[in-house]
């Protein structure tokens, strides 16, 4: 249950609302090759337009810094606001974010006008989280929104610092869907609840899998990963990625899932290749059965029929990193068969962030899934059980 207050539960009309929204899209040059973020944002600003709100929208695009850097310039993005609003997006074009040009558009605003402000990370003081650019930010408006999931794990002057100075702060629709569907996949399921974890490293997902083994009922581990894991029951990984600092603790979560009577899987064959390289040498190989010189690249036929059988009677599934190297055609097929699997299955299913929503889009199966998450890093601390400070700083209901 969301039990922080969200924009309907704030009087709007007349008010200048300071919008956080997560606009850290990508650009080919000033062209915007991947609008599902400024889409994703869409329903929270329509609704403030509405409702007779002044809007004023702040992000961050890119790591300028903390200085002001032309190619991270938001004025793409106040274009393509203002073609998918039908209305003008004043973009207030200052290198200190809140300039002149802020403050004259914030002054001259009518209710349901809408202002974009420059890249927040202009400002040094913005990752920082310095109590002066908060100030100046929340001086601008009357009441904050926050609706940048991707950014709410970090303790910012517009993630987090604004609200010290604006005492009225909201979730948009955004951020209440991701907590909705995280928070539900992970804290009270339809069951069985089913994590599919892979990506390259053990060490990145250490305490997500501590905290998902509390919860899930079956745990699925591919992709980089799970070389260290093989390693940790004794079996050669030849030149596969392995973290060998974290064989113990490999063995530990699988003692700690087998306490719990929860089914751990790894894979059962692999597909190991003599490079890095889509157009290496390859095979296929079963367990322990990785020679030196061969590195695993994805995970095999039986691993697959293995993976899916797991999966089939699932209601909730959460999935975080992709199988194997999904990016290189020859050993992607783990990877897309999870995503058909999860694509065909009747069941919540929840891509959390990253590599797995590159996966899932690559195969034309996003609108198969029940939620992807915009946030990669805040989707996995949410996973790991951790507070996220941009949400925690929000209004209670």
């Amino acid at each position: 249950m969301f039990n922080k207050k969200t924009i309907e539960d704030l009087q709007v009309r007349g008010k200048r609302v300071l919008v956080r929204c997560d606009f850290n899209v990508p650009l080919d040059g000033d062209k915007i090759t991947d609008e599902t973020r400024i889409n994703g944002a869409l329903p929270t600003i329509k609704y403030l337009m509405e409702n007779g709100a002044k809007v004023i929208l702040c992000s961050h695009m890119g790591k300028p810094k903390g200085e002001p850097k032309p190619e991270f310039s938001l004025a793409p993005v106040a274009k393509s606001l203002t073609a998918k609003l039908g209305k003008e997006v004043v973009f207030a074009a200052d290198d200190n974010v809140v300039g002149e040009n802020a403050k004259k558009a914030v002054a001259e605003m009518n209710d349901g006008d809408v202002v974009l402000l420059q890249n927040t990370r202009y400002r040094a003081e913005e990752t920082k989280n310095i109590d002066t650019f908060s100030e100046e930010l929340a001086s601008l408006a009357d009441v904050f929104v926050n609706d940048a999931f991707g950014t709410a794990h970090r303790a910012h002057c517009s993630t987090e610092g604004v609200t010290k100075y604006l005492k009225e702060a909201a979730a948009g629709y955004l951020i209440q869907k991701e907590i909705e569907y995280l928070g539900n996949a992970v804290d009270s399921p339809a069951r069985p609840l089913v994590a599919v974890l892979g990506g390259s490293k053990v060490s990145s997902k250490i305490s997500v899998i501590n905290n998902l083994l509390e919860k899930v009922d079956t745990l699925i581990i591919g992709g980089g990963m799970a070389y260290t894991f093989m390693k940790a029951c004794g079996e050669e990984v030849g030149d596969s990625l392995l973290e060998a600092d974290f064989i113990d603790y490999a063995k530990e979560m699988m003692d700690k899932a087998e306490k719990k009577g929860v089914k751990l899987l790894i894979p059962v064959d692999t597909v190991v290749a003599t490079a890095f390289d889509n157009d290496a040498e390859h095979k296929t190989v079963g367990r322990g059965g990785i020679e030196a010189g061969w590195q695993g690249l994805d995970i095999g036929e039986k691993t697959i029929e293995l993976y899916k059988d797991a999966l089939k009677d699932a209601k909730t599934v959460v999935w975080n990193g992709p199988m194997g190297v999904f990016e290189m055609p020859n050993f992607a097929k783990g990877t897309n068969a999870i995503a058909q699997m999860l694509a065909d299955l009747d069941a919540i299913t929840v891509i959390g962030g990253g590599d797995s929503v590159a996966a899932v889009n690559q195969a034309g199966l996003g609108d198969k899934m029940s939620h992807i998450s915009t946030g990669g890093g805040a989707s996995l601390e949410f996973l790991e059980g951790k507070e996220l400070p941009g949400i925690v700083a929000l209004n209670d209901k």
